[in-house]
């Protein structure tokens, strides 16, 4: 009996899945990490996993399965999620062996990686070296302070003449504004030109583009083919949202400009930077233009984020608000960043967002050295991604006693012997927020400076603000696209006139 070609065909396609399918049970029951706990379909996919990303629920996914499993969970075939403290130190230790994983390369999608997305340690330690004195906490102060702190103060200025204007009452969206602010600051720093944000009331193309690209580079390293199939469709939407890098690249070169530009009103952070390269390593200017986007990236939403849950937090406990207005209120006039560095309460506050709303708090994906290793006898063999969360590791109750609690108590000094939130040795070495070891983010100072002189301004100028009946539980929903963000893109206060 002859067959037809169609025939031949679909026997051929029903054959070649039944292989894949085989392949993929046989490999799924061989694997080493099938004595890691996990759900079962761990062993055969990670469809579950890419799922919760897209949908912007990746920690929330995560710290799940931790809740259920214990502190080491396989979440795909060949990832291990980490929540253990031992764990965490030996990934991101120095000289460990674990280097970044190729899901990084994969997100930025550049023609060469730049200080975040560097895979090999000895090019990345290079790299760092170079940023190390301009973003140093001397260095920012001395040269970046009055210009931050202008942004603060003009984004205060702006929330009570925006309530003072509003129809129906004196209520301010104070994540807007201060999205705004910390993208004049970023762009004042690495460009060398602010985007004058805060006085046009609105998102400059730049951070509008940006702030899609980062969606669609989030979703597309989980899903190249989405990604590809984007790049595809005739709309400018999705352009941007899968493709907008051209339009990055090409405003980087701003940067270039100003770097090399004479006179130092106009000089951004690379004319620092560059002038420390006295020897070894140099940016070239095509670097200049990544490393330009890269900290943009890093330090207009999560700064941003962090701020809008900060205000959220304290508004939400009108004691703690009584008496961070009145610490505040005490400072003196002209005072600096130094001085709000010492205020026991304000760095209490910071230190608890950061814990409980920290900007980045999802994936930190490491590669298994050559070999395998074992972490907490759990055996994990080369070509593993071990994964940490910073999420998940900050609401460990072993680490810190009621977790979801946001309690300021746990970093001021304590007279109490029962006090059952004193932080502990290992609750203070877990505290993660800027990532861990050699690849921590570099512009922790810039943060921390722009969140003390941020929260100082607003609880002085605006004292007696309230939460607004938009700014629910609901509204304030974590949404997860490798940084958080509230779910209802907003955070809505009353300001007392």
């Amino acid at each position: 009996m002859a067959f037809s070609p169609a025939a031949y065909a679909l026997f051929g396609l029903l054959l070649y899945a039944s292989i894949a399918l085989a392949r993929t049970i046989l490999n799924g029951v061989r694997n080493p990490l099938n004595k890691v706990p996990g759900p079962l379909y761990a062993l055969f996919t990670n469809l579950p996993l890419k799922l919760s990303v897209i949908t912007g629920r990746r920690v929330h996914f995560v710290h799940t399965l931790h809740l259920k499993y214990g502190p080491y969970v396989r979440i795909a075939p060949d990832e291990v999620a980490v929540n253990s403290i031992q764990g965490f130190r030996q990934i991101h230790g120095i000289g460990n062996g674990f280097t970044k994983s190729p899901w990084y390369q994969d997100m930025v999608l550049t023609d060469r990686p730049g200080v975040f997305s560097m895979t090999d340690p000895k090019r990345h330690a290079a790299r760092r070296k170079l940023f190390a004195r301009p973003f140093s906490k001397t260095h920012i102060r001395e040269h970046w302070e009055p210009a931050v702190r202008e942004r603060i103060e003009l984004a205060v200025s702006s929330m009570r003449k925006e309530a003072a204007s509003t129809m129906g009452g004196c209520i301010v969206d104070v994540m807007k504004w201060w999205t705004f602010m910390a993208s004049d600051v970023s762009s004042k720093l690495m460009f060398g030109e602010c985007f004058h944000t805060l006085e046009r009331g609105e998102v400059s193309d730049y951070m509008r583009v940006l702030a899609n690209v980062l969606k669609g580079a989030g979703i597309g390293a989980e899903l190249p083919v989405v990604r590809q199939v984007g790049k595809m469709l005739p709309f400018q939407a999705a352009q941007e949202f899968f493709g907008g890098n051209e339009f990055l690249d090409a405003y980087g070169k701003t940067a270039v400009k100003n770097m090399k530009a004479s006179g130092s009103s106009s000089r951004n952070i690379f004319a620092n930077i560059m002038a420390e390269a006295e020897k070894g390593e140099r940016l070239d200017d095509r670097d200049v233009e990544l490393e330009a986007m890269g900290l943009i990236v890093a330090g207009t939403d999560t700064t941003a984020f962090s701020l809008t849950y900060l205000i959220y937090a304290v508004l939400s406990r009108p004691r703690l608000q009584q008496q961070l207005e009145d610490e505040v209120a005490a400072l003196p006039e002209g005072y600096r960043d130094a001085d709000l560095e010492a205020l026991p309460l304000l760095s209490a506050v910071i230190e608890e967002t950061l814990r409980l709303y920290g900007a980045a708090p999802g994936m930190l994906p490491r590669m298994v050295p050559s070999g395998g290793i074992d972490l907490d006898g759990h055996f994990l063999p080369d070509g593993t991604t071990a994964t940490t969360h910073s999420y998940c590791l900050h609401r460990d109750p072993n680490l810190y006693p009621e977790p979801e609690e946001f309690n300021v108590s746990r970093w001021l000094a304590s007279t109490s012997a029962d006090d059952k939130y004193r932080l502990s040795e290992a609750g203070k070495h877990a505290f993660s927020p800027f990532g861990g070891g050699s690849r921590s983010c570099l512009g922790v100072h810039l943060a921390y400076m722009e969140l003390r002189l941020s929260a100082a301004e607003f609880f002085r100028v605006c004292r007696g603000a309230r939460l607004a009946p938009s700014a629910t539980a609901a509204c304030m929903e974590m949404e997860n696209y490798f940084i958080i963000s509230p779910a209802g893109h907003k955070c809505e206060v009353i300001l007392k006139q």
